[in-house]
């Protein structure tokens, strides 16, 4: 159960060269920004497995015709995970998290990270249970950031990078027949799509180049300024710099 990126496409193709058997695979719409080699659906397709709607993958698994499956693979799937697919696999169900746990639950974790000025981020594995982002850890893998260089674009390239590198290595203990570690999380802080979105406001007294880079994330809305009920997102010399020789690069500047 996969978004549509780079990591997870990937994760899904290595998944098959190394032989193992995959009951069906659901995944997001592409958009008009989704590439080729981030289309999760298309490595699926490439291989003939069965592609699912969320709905029609919850009715095969209470109906039992999905197989015998040993786990269920989260990876940057955009839904909470409920019954009867946390419990369907023999192992269990795992999501792959892109953000330490368990600092990091919910959404907007590269963003507040940046705003907070954090020197070390993180990408998880962990069991799925009823809530978001609180079951038993099985890998946690972390690594020092420049908080006044990354941006939230940066950031995610960085950590599907290692989120990839994780995936693997939980697999490889799977095929090996080793049990997963179970580690409980205690105590974290969740991030709620209504708090990210009071945050994305720049208000006076905020650090504003900050904020610009801890929401810079083209072609999504980054950091907005409230004028005449038109939100605009700002963009400062240094990202511009990079747009330019994004263009530059794509052969549309003169």
């Amino acid at each position: 159960m996969a978004k549509s990126k780079r990591s997870a496409a990937r994760a899904l193709a290595w998944l098959l060269e190394r032989g193992c058997e995959v009951a069906a695979v659901v995944a997001s719409e592409p958009d008009e920004w989704t590439t080729d080699e981030q289309r999760v659906d298309l490595v699926a397709e490439a291989h003939g497995l069965p592609l699912m709607g969320e709905g029609e993958l919850y009715a095969s698994a209470e109906r039992g015709t999905l197989g015998g499956v040993d786990l269920v693979v989260s990876f940057l799937f955009w839904n909470r995970i409920r019954e009867p697919l946390i419990s369907l696999g023999r192992i269990g169900a795992v999501n792959l998290h892109p953000a330490p746990l368990p600092d990091f639950r919910g959404v907007g974790g590269y963003n507040v990270a940046l705003l907070e000025g954090r020197e070390e981020w993180g990408v998880s594995c962990h069991f799925v249970d009823e809530r978001i982002d609180t079951g038993d850890l099985v890998e946690v893998e972390r690594f020092p950031i420049d908080p006044a260089a990354e941006t939230a674009l940066s950031l995610d390239v960085r950590s599907q990078e290692r989120l990839l590198g994780l995936f693997q290595r939980v697999i490889e203990r799977v095929l090996r027949g080793e049990e997963l570690p179970r580690e409980p999380q205690g105590k974290g802080r969740y991030v709620s799509r209504s708090e990210l979105e009071r945050l994305r406001v720049v208000r006076p007294g905020d650090d504003v180049e900050r904020k610009v880079r801890a929401f810079w994330y083209p072609p999504w809305p980054g950091a907005v300024l409230d004028v005449d009920g038109r939100r605009l997102t700002l963009v400062d010399d240094s990202l511009l710099g990079e747009l330019a020789r994004a263009y530059r690069a794509a052969g549309t500047v003169p």
